[in-house]
């Protein structure tokens, strides 16, 4: 790895970032952190400025203004020095289809000044970690899958031993097989070095991230744990319900309880009701709805929680202005 240097703060820092082009906003006054060790999905619609924020951070694209830094060295004004503790995996990852494996690595690996005694060896270690070497050893690049071409990506990625790793759409194209491979491959860098991923997949950003940041039309318009951005952007407790009651003296019962209590039909089937109950942040009835329900004479099937996810975080989130953000 580097040579030793003080932990910063933050591994990754966007302060105010925006970038122009001409009368076109792409990022706007933008600002989030990723701490060292820490995984952070980074997430917004098509054309919300994800990748043109990572290529900010990277380097490889100037912004109009603000700061970006990373392991407390400035990408604007000492861009080599920042790059020394960064890898960048962009969204389509050329790679040479003429070279092997083992190949394209020991050049990567001499590209990026590795140890020359030690080229080998961090080659074979980011083959193991990446499961390249029982499967794609001694194979030409041009020969692998999908999902193995970004194990290649994530391997060259990892040759240095960076402190910060940056991945565009890391699991774009891949079958679930494939996809599961590769969030296994990054759960493995919590902790060793910091990581910044965007996808689409928010399955896969729930399963893998420590915590998300979510911008649209190029502004933060949420970040923080997924718990966290749950309770502050659906504080709302929802019940499905499957009943013989009809909506009325379901409704009924459930104001009896909580006077704010809203009653909504969901498709049903086998002669049974089905419907979605909700109730106000910080109800106390959030505890005892099924009790309730059942001493008013409601004869219940099933009554359950609803679990909002990440799909259902991002969808609010992406629904509301910049302004509403509530920084951490």
């Amino acid at each position: 790895m580097n040579e030793a240097a003080p932990l910063p703060e933050a591994a990754v820092v966007a302060e105010k970032l925006t970038k122009r082009y001409g009368s076109l906003t792409a990022v706007e006054d933008l600002s989030f952190s990723v701490a060292p060790g820490e995984i952070v999905g980074f997430l917004g619609p098509n054309g919300a400025g994800k990748s043109t924020t990572m290529r900010i951070l990277s380097g490889t694209m100037s912004g109009t203004s603000g700061r970006a830094s990373i392991w407390g060295v400035s990408v604007a004004l000492d861009p080599a020095g920042a790059k020394r503790h960064l890898a960048y995996m962009p969204e389509n990852n050329p790679l040479p289809e003429e070279l092997r494996v083992e190949e394209y690595l020991t050049l990567r690996a001499r590209l990026k000044d590795v140890d020359p005694a030690r080229v080998d060896e961090r080659v074979r270690k980011v083959m193991d970690d990446c499961d390249l070497t029982r499967r794609a050893s001694g194979r030409l690049i041009g020969q692998l899958s999908k999902g193995f071409r970004q194990r290649v990506g994530i391997a060259d990625a990892l040759l240095a031993e960076p402190r910060v790793v940056i991945l565009d759409e890391p699991t774009i194209g891949l079958d679930p097989h494939q996809i599961l491979g590769i969030r296994d491959l990054i759960r493995s860098l919590r902790g060793k070095m910091a990581v910044l991923i965007s996808s689409h997949i928010l399955h896969e950003v729930e399963q893998v991230c420590d915590k998300v940041v979510i911008i649209n039309r190029g502004r933060l318009v949420a970040q923080g744990r997924t718990e966290d951005l749950r309770r502050e952007l659906l504080p709302e407790a929802s019940f499905t319900v499957v009943t013989r009651a009809d909506e009325a003296a379901l409704l009924a019962a459930c104001r009896a309880t909580e006077p704010a209590a809203t009653v909504s039909a969901l498709p049903s089937a086998e002669g049974w009701n089905s419907f979605r109950i909700a109730l106000p942040a910080g109800s106390a009835a959030r505890e005892t709805l099924a009790g309730a329900l059942i001493a008013a004479g409601i004869t219940l099937r099933e009554i359950a929680e609803d679990r909002f996810g990440l799909e259902d975080i991002f969808l609010a989130a992406t629904r509301r202005a910049p302004g509403e953000v509530r920084r951490p």
